[in-house]
C-alpha cells in the first residue's frame, strides 16, 4: 500500500519539474525579448524633424503612399574615420541620397537617387543649436546636411521634390559597413575591373560575395570605374540596393534568433531617424509595411540632371524630366518611359565579360 503511494509522488515531483522548467524558460524568454527591446529602443538616435520645421512643408499624401528620405552621412567621426579615410574635420555631407517612394498599397517601392554635386536652392534653415542657417540661391545639394543637420537636409528635399517627407533614415560608413556584415554580406558582378586606390576597392571581372568594407568601397568607388562621376557610383550604390534587399531576403533571418538579435542590434547601432520612428515598435511598424517589397518590386532612377551653367564639375536639375519625376511621386504613378529609358549606364556592366583577364 505504501509503495502504491509513492509512484504518484514520483510522476506529481516529475511534472512539478516540467512545470518550472518551462515556466523559467517562459521568464528568459520574456526576460531576453524586454532586454532586447530597451537595449535596441536604447541605440536609436532620433532627431525632432516635425518641431524644426513647422507647419510650412508640403502636405503629406492621404492615399497611404509616403516617401522617406534615406541619407548616407561621410561623417569622419568614431569609427568612421578608420574605415573611409580622408577628413572631413568636425562636418559631415550627405554623401547618398535617396528620395524612397511607398506606393499606395505598400507593394512597391521607387526610388530617386539625387547626386550630391546637384545645384539647389537651400532654404533658411534652423540648425541643431537653434541658430539661423541662411539660405542660398545655388548650393549644392549635400551642403544642406552639412549647414544645418537632418532637419535642413529635408527641408531642401521638399522644397527640390515639392513632396512631403514623411520619414527620415540617416547611416554613416561604419554603420553601412556593419549592416552588410549582420546580414552576410552582399554580392555584386561586375563586368569590368575595379582598381581604385582612394576607396580601398580591387575587384576582377566577375562575381563577388562582398563583406561590409568592400561593400561600402564598392558604394563610394568613383575613380575606378567609368567617367569618375557621382553618376557612376550612383549606379553602382543602385546595385547594391537590390543585392542587400535579396541577401537579406533569402539569409534566413526571421528563423534564426542570434542573426536576428544581431541584425537588430546592429541596424539600431548604426541609424539616425526622425523622431516618430526612432523607437522599436515605430520600425518594426515600417518593416511590416515593406515587407512585401523585395528587388523585384523596387523602380530605380537618377534624377535627370545637366551640367551647370559654368561649372562643369556640378549638375543641375533636367526639366522638364526632373519636374515628371517627383510628379509621378505625387501621383503614385510609375516613372515616365522616357526618364526611365535614359537612365545612366552601370559602368561595371558595360561590355563582355573578359575571358578569364581583368
Amino acid at each position: 500500500m505504501a509503495e502504491h503511494k509513492r509512484v504518484p509522488s514520483r510522476r506529481r515531483r516529475l511534472l512539478r519539474t516540467a512545470a518550472c522548467a518551462f515556466a523559467a524558460l517562459v521568464v528568459l524568454g520574456a526576460g531576453a525579448a524586454l532586454f532586447a527591446y530597451f537595449r535596441f529602443n536604447g541605440n536609436i538616435r532620433s532627431v525632432d524633424i516635425d518641431a524644426r520645421l513647422g507647419d510650412a512643408r508640403p502636405p503629406a499624401a492621404t492615399d497611404g503612399s509616403f516617401n522617406i528620405l534615406v541619407l548616407g552621412s561621410d561623417s569622419r567621426n568614431g569609427a568612421n574615420g578608420s574605415i573611409a579615410g580622408g577628413d572631413t574635420g568636425d562636418t559631415a555631407r550627405s554623401d547618398t541620397a535617396m528620395v524612397v517612394h511607398i506606393t499606395q498599397d505598400h507593394s512597391r517601392a521607387q526610388i530617386v537617387s539625387i547626386p550630391r554635386d546637384t545645384l539647389v536652392a537651400r532654404p533658411d534653415c534652423t540648425d541643431a543649436n537653434g541658430r539661423t542657417v541662411p539660405g542660398a540661391k545655388r548650393a549644392m545639394y549635400n551642403s544642406a546636411f552639412e549647414s544645418g543637420g537632418a532637419a535642413c537636409a529635408v527641408r531642401t528635399t521638399e522644397q527640390l521634390t515639392g513632396l512631403r517627407m514623411d520619414r527620415y533614415l540617416q547611416i554613416d560608413f561604419a554603420g553601412f559597413a556593419r549592416v552588410v556584415d549582420a546580414i552576410g554580406g552582399a554580392t555584386v558582378t561586375t563586368t569590368v575591373a575595379i582598381h581604385d586606390k582612394d576607396s580601398g576597392l580591387d575587384l576582377p571581372p566577375g562575381e563577388h560575395h562582398l563583406d561590409g568594407r568592400q561593400a561600402l568601397a564598392f558604394v563610394r568607388t568613383r575613380h575606378g570605374v567609368g567617367d569618375g562621376s557621382d553618376l557612376g557610383r550612383i549606379e553602382l550604390q543602385k546595385q547594391m540596393v537590390r543585392s542587400l534587399l535579396k541577401q537579406a531576403g533569402g539569409s534566413g533571418l526571421l528563423t534564426n534568433p542570434v542573426k536576428l538579435w544581431s541584425l537588430g542590434d546592429t541596424v539600431t547601432r548604426s541609424i539616425t531617424t526622425d523622431s516618430a520612428l526612432g523607437s522599436v515598435n515605430a520600425l518594426v511598424g515600417l518593416a511590416q509595411e515593406l515587407k512585401g517589397i523585395g528587388p523585384d518590386q523596387l523602380s530605380m532612377v537618377t534624377l535627370p540632371v545637366a551640367a551647370a551653367p559654368g561649372d562643369p564639375n556640378r549638375v543641375v536639375p533636367q526639366q522638364p524630366e526632373a519636374g515628371q519625376v517627383w510628379a509621378a511621386l505625387k501621383a503614385d504613378q510609375p516613372f515616365p518611359t522616357a526618364v526611365v529609358s535614359v537612365q545612366p549606364e552601370n559602368p561595371a556592366a558595360v561590355r563582355p565579360l573578359a575571358s578569364g583577364r581583368s
